[in-house]
């Protein structure tokens, strides 16, 4: 298995170039909202192991009144997104593959454009791990994702013609007419079916100590909590009773730029930006919950799921300015106003734990009531602090997590063969023909 990583560049502009920077990030578009995967500027279609990515710039964009004790943020460039094996090594092939390119983006940048460093020292000083990051299955790379599709297109076709000749009443001789078609198209080369590479050592290592290590530790901290938790719980409902709220409407004209950016493919990209409520227990808070939700993503929710939400590819929660502020960024399958109703029905309490530290947040009771319960204060509270994402990439567009899930298990029931006449329907079902 190949488990997937990280990386976030952040880097301040000089002063005076965001616009002209905003401007040559978006060359890298045919139109707003619509990457062209072969651009110049960046080719993100040359690099296989890139899921996801975007570019963004955090400034002028973040309105101002929704910041009690943060300085205004000076403008910053973010290039982050998701890869297959480690993001050092990724970082170095993006210097290979795309250094001139890249060095003419960074020249915006007040510590590049300094030039002490080379581009791969550089990068990798400025990029910023997340406090917590969801990947919705962990191992599943970009060559299997695309291998899975082109099983699954070879074989409905197949399907149709072996059904008119034979009819659906033998799912075991319609399976192996299926299996002897791909067996045919690996040996001429037309099908490629990789085998997992075998998982790191170390990657093992390291999270096996974090599934067992962090509950302990937490285990460990548990009788000091529970002597604090009076104190807590009446800090927390004095917190609760005084904190103000920020959720209201946003501009049109915010909303009208990133609607512009939206909703061009089935799957779309998040990215919203706040600050951290300043007391010490918020801020405690947030990175306890952090932690908690990172774990969750590790070790529980790795195959599919985040809770009951299906409908996420990545995501992530990076903590920024001293653990003042938090960005967040997703990737998710169909619009906002259902990706935020899907969190609202399903797991609103999950919501409030992490985003209820926010400055503005809507009114929670006892950190898991209410909050994003509040159905219209919450869609404001999140549409004020989204960013325009100026340029988004996805490797597979047009295929949902669930598409991913369905190829997924057709290439199962061709590796892995069944006895039962039921399981072999259940199988070829998932086969559209």
């Amino acid at each position: 298995m190949t488990p997937q990583s990280t990386f976030m560049i952040v880097a301040d502009i000089v002063d005076g170039h965001e616009e002209e920077l905003r401007a040559l990030i978006e060359q890298m578009n045919t139109s707003p909202g619509v990457v062209d995967p072969h651009n110049t500027l960046f080719p993100f279609a040359d690099f296989d192991r890139l899921h996801v990515a975007r570019f963004l710039i955090l400034g002028s964009n973040v309105l101002k009144e929704d910041l009690s004790t943060l300085p205004e943020p000076r403008p910053r460039l973010l290039f982050l997104g998701d890869c297959d094996g480690p993001s050092d090594r990724f970082i170095a092939q993006m210097a290979v593959l795309a250094g001139p390119q890249l060095k003419r983006v960074f020249s915006h940048c007040e510590s590049f454009a300094q030039g002490q460093r080379s581009l791969v020292t550089w990068m990798q000083a400025h990029d910023v791990a997340p406090a917590a990051n969801y990947i919705n299955w962990i191992g599943r790379t970009v060559v299997q994702i695309r291998e899975d599709e082109a099983l699954h297109n070879k074989l409905s076709g197949q399907l149709a013609r072996i059904v008119a000749d034979i009819g659906r009443d033998s799912p075991r001789a319609i399976r192996q007419q299926l299996l002897s078609f791909v067996e045919l198209e690996k040996h001429s080369g037309r099908l490629t079916l990789t085998a997992p590479a075998p998982t790191p050592t170390r990657w093992w290592v390291k999270n096996q100590l974090h599934k067992f290590g962090v509950p302990l530790v937490l285990l460990a901290l548990s009788p000091v909590v529970l002597l604090l938790s009076p104190y807590l719980l009446v800090r927390l409902r004095s917190l609760e009773n005084s904190d103000p709220e920020s959720v209201e409407r946003p501009p049109r004209e915010r909303m009208q730029q990133i609607a512009a950016l939206e909703d061009h493919d089935i799957t779309n990209p998040f990215s919203a930006f706040g600050e951290v409520k300043p007391q010490a227990f918020r801020r405690h808070a947030v990175r306890l919950f952090l932690l908690l939700l990172d774990y969750a993503a590790r070790h529980v929710y790795n195959r599919g799921y985040l809770t009951r939400v299906q409908t996420i590819h990545f995501a992530r929660w990076v903590l920024m300015d001293g653990n003042k502020s938090l960005f967040f960024a997703s990737n998710y399958d169909g619009s906002l106003e259902s990706y935020m109703d899907d969190f609202i029905n399903k797991v609103a309490w999950g919501l409030n734990l992490v985003f209820s530290n926010g400055a503005g947040y809507p009114s929670t009771r006892w950190l898991i009531k209410d909050g994003a319960e509040q159905e219209q204060k919450f869609k404001n509270f999140l549409r004020r602090r989204q960013l325009p994402t100026l340029v988004w990439y996805k490797a597979y567009p047009g295929r949902t997590a669930f598409d991913l899930d369905r190829n997924h298990r057709i290439r199962e029931g061709v590796e892995v063969r069944q006895d039962d006449d039921d399981e072999i329907r259940k199988r070829l079902a998932q086969i559209r023909a």
